[in-house]
């Protein structure tokens, strides 16, 4: 036990010189006519008067200890390692291209990274869109809604034309610059895109793995529409040197799969903390009420006179 105002333990002093009195004071003692007869001492009855007399000191003592803030340590609780995940999009041209029954390329990985959100509970996530450049649409944020309402504004056909191409290692430095400043955690990209990339070539693409990589971010890779064989090579490798995976999603339902198993694969993490201290009142009251009702009976008969 620990006391959150220690500096009070200090009047404990009251108590024990008023105990101490109370076990050596004389009072004031009247001749009464036996007392010049021949009657036992009477010490267990003396030793039982003064311990009933003492009760009042052990409920000052007990009062100056519940006015320092009694309180203990609180079990250890398990925190949940924050994940930041920022979502980094497509928005070229070609993510306009019709896909499955209705809506094209872009609405579809859009509804599919709502609904991943959705289940994701606890996590910071954040928007990139890019194409020929980037932009952070979305710092990462636990407030989804952002990421939901960012999507109705971010449409292929919206973007100027200097967003027209579609450039991975670009967006994927940008997306590093970006999680690198967020809080202790760990730190993934998922990455959409229907397309190959135009600076993969020269080692384009293991060198910006190794950049994720030495920041321990992990790359998964969504490639829609079962195109963009150019750039799934590069993708491999940026996904396989950060310990991430890239999937292929032809239809929606494949893509709502992809992002289930991404959620399996980006496991939840807890470590165990040190709690704060917490008020303990408990055992003090206990003890005072028992002392109170001691008291109380003891004043039946169990006292001096009071001269």
């Amino acid at each position: 036990m620990s006391f959150h105002h220690p500096q009070l333990l200090w009047l404990l002093a009251l108590p024990v010189v008023w105990g101490f009195w109370q076990w050596v004071r004389r009072g004031h003692p009247v001749v009464l006519p036996f007392d010049h007869g021949r009657q036992p001492e009477g010490r267990w009855l003396r030793f039982l008067t003064n311990l009933a007399g003492s009760l009042p000191a052990v409920l000052l003592a007990i009062a100056v200890l519940m006015l320092a803030g009694p309180r203990k340590p609180a079990p250890p609780q398990d925190e949940r390692v924050l994940n930041n995940i920022i979502i980094c999009l497509d928005v070229s041209g070609s993510m306009g291209v019709p896909f499955g029954p209705k809506g094209s390329r872009f609405e579809a990985a859009a509804e599919a990274t709502r609904e991943f959100c959705s289940f994701r509970k606890g996590d910071a996530f954040g928007l990139t869109i890019f194409g020929s450049e980037y932009i952070h649409w979305v710092p990462p944020t636990k407030e989804l809604s952002a990421i939901a309402n960012a999507t109705k504004y971010v449409r292929p056909d919206n973007m100027p034309p200097w967003m027209g191409g579609t450039l991975i290692a670009n967006a994927l430095r940008g997306c590093r610059d970006a999680l690198v400043r967020t809080p202790e955690g760990d730190r993934a990209v998922i990455l959409i895109t229907d397309g190959g990339s135009g600076d993969f070539s020269n080692g384009g693409d293991r060198a910006v793995a190794q950049e994720l990589a030495e920041q321990h971010i992990r790359v998964f890779g969504v490639m829609i529409g079962g195109e963009g064989e150019m750039g799934s090579g590069g993708m491999e490798t940026i996904a396989s040197g950060t310990g991430g995976k890239v999937f292929s999603a032809g239809d929606r339902q494949a893509l709502e799969s992809v992002f289930r198993e991404i959620d399996g694969m980006q496991k939840s993490r807890f470590k165990q903390v040190t709690a704060d201290w917490v008020d303990h009142y408990t055992p003090l009251s206990l003890a005072g009420l028992a002392a109170s009702l001691l008291f109380g009976l003891s004043l039946l008969g169990l006292r001096y006179t009071p001269w």
